[in-house]
């Protein structure tokens, strides 16, 4: 399963060194916008102990983790939805990934410019978000002009999918995302999915909010002052989710293992914790994905999936043949697995469980398929 997110933000907020720290692949990091004109593309390990344990316990030749995809898109500006900083180009970019990574500033440093001169995390979300809702806006208004004939001469896909135009087109000039339009206290309702989807808009994207600090300076998050206080209030309200990192500890500490990991960030005077393992994990959850694992002496692998997948639709990630031919899936929990010892103790236990087609497959399900 082939799934992307986009890191998007103001110039010099930290994109590309979180991306470099992400993917341990080189791209430019200077001082100065845009630098970065055409995505950088990395696939990165998803961190997950239960893996390692299963390999371990299985004595594998070869383990494979889940991975999923960051792309560093270049700086946005104010105006990018009217082409200013090429900001054509990159909302094209945004376009084409399945989330975003919105990066935000939250420290204080004279020595690294910011875009409008000021730190205030909020303001930079706004003018972001902003620039994603003008695109939209756009491309709504664009659709409607296009079926107004439709609707006239009383088609009815014609006038169900300008109703839905209509509650998009109101949100975003309110000042809402495009997914908010669907939602209720933030929790989503049912709508026509084909319509949406069709659009591809900017906004009806899974945001995750990325605040990035630096060691040794002032953090907004340290000193929670009203900047701070006026972040979290957005955050509760919109009910958006966000990590905390610093990009530039975690670029640096990205080729040593974890304990002298651990002890180089204490030298950083950076926090205990891995922001980027943090951030990994927080960005699969936010593509609504899940693991599941098949183990053995060969190869101990972390399969990706969306969450609500049937043992059919889940074995597709193996191979395609596997929904068309599936028989049935032999499934346990991995801690049930380790905790038993083995497979033929977990069998004699009856801990291994025969589950069916309509079987939904869980996070951390060890599975045997039978094709």
């Amino acid at each position: 399963m082939s799934l992307s997110i986009g890191i998007v933000g103001l110039p010099n907020v930290g994109k590309s060194t979180l991306f470099n720290a992400l993917t341990k692949k080189a791209v430019p990091a200077l001082n100065y916008p845009f630098c970065t004109i055409d995505p950088s593309v990395g696939v990165v390990a998803v961190p997950d102990e239960r893996l390692w344990k299963l390999s371990s316990f299985s004595m594998s030749a070869k383990t494979i983790p889940a991975a999923i995809e960051f792309v560093d898109i270049a700086g946005l500006v104010k105006g990018a939805s009217l082409g200013e900083g090429l900001g054509n180009k990159f909302l094209a970019n945004i376009r084409e990934v399945d989330a975003i990574l919105e990066v935000v500033r939250i420290f204080e440093d004279s020595n690294i410019i910011h875009v409008d001169g000021k730190i205030d995390p909020l303001s930079d979300i706004e003018v972001i978000n902003l620039e994603l809702m003008m695109a939209d806006l756009e491309t709504v208004t664009k659709r409607i002009a296009n079926i107004e004939r439709d609707v006239k001469r009383g088609d009815k896909e014609a006038i169900a999918e300008k109703e839905v135009l209509a509650k998009i087109s109101a949100a975003l000039e309110s000042g809402k995302l495009a997914k908010d339009a669907f939602s209720i206290d933030g929790h989503p309702m049912s709508i026509n999915t084909d319509i949406v989807r069709g659009l591809h808009l900017l906004t009806m994207k899974p945001i995750l909010y990325a605040l990035n600090k630096k060691s040794g300076v002032k953090n907004l998050d340290e000193t929670k002052d009203g900047r701070w206080e006026k972040l979290m209030r957005f955050f509760k309200e919109s009910n958006a989710q966000y990590v905390v990192f610093d990009a530039k500890v975690e670029d640096e500490l990205k080729e040593f293992d974890c304990e002298e990991k651990e002890t180089f960030r204490k030298e950083l005077d950076a926090e205990e914790g891995d922001g980027i393992d943090a951030l990994i994990s927080s960005s699969y959850e936010l593509l609504g994905l899940q693991t599941y694992f098949t183990t053995g002496a060969d190869e101990t692998r972390a399969w990706t999936i969306k969450k609500g997948c049937t043992a059919p639709e889940a074995g597709t990630a193996i191979h395609t043949d596997f929904k068309d031919k599936f028989i049935r899936a032999e499934v346990i929990n991995w801690q049930t697995l380790l905790d038993v010892g083995s497979y033929a103790a977990a069998r004699e236990k009856g801990l291994v469980r025969t589950e069916g087609k309509e079987y939904i497959v869980k996070d951390g399900d060890v599975i045997e398929f039978k094709i």
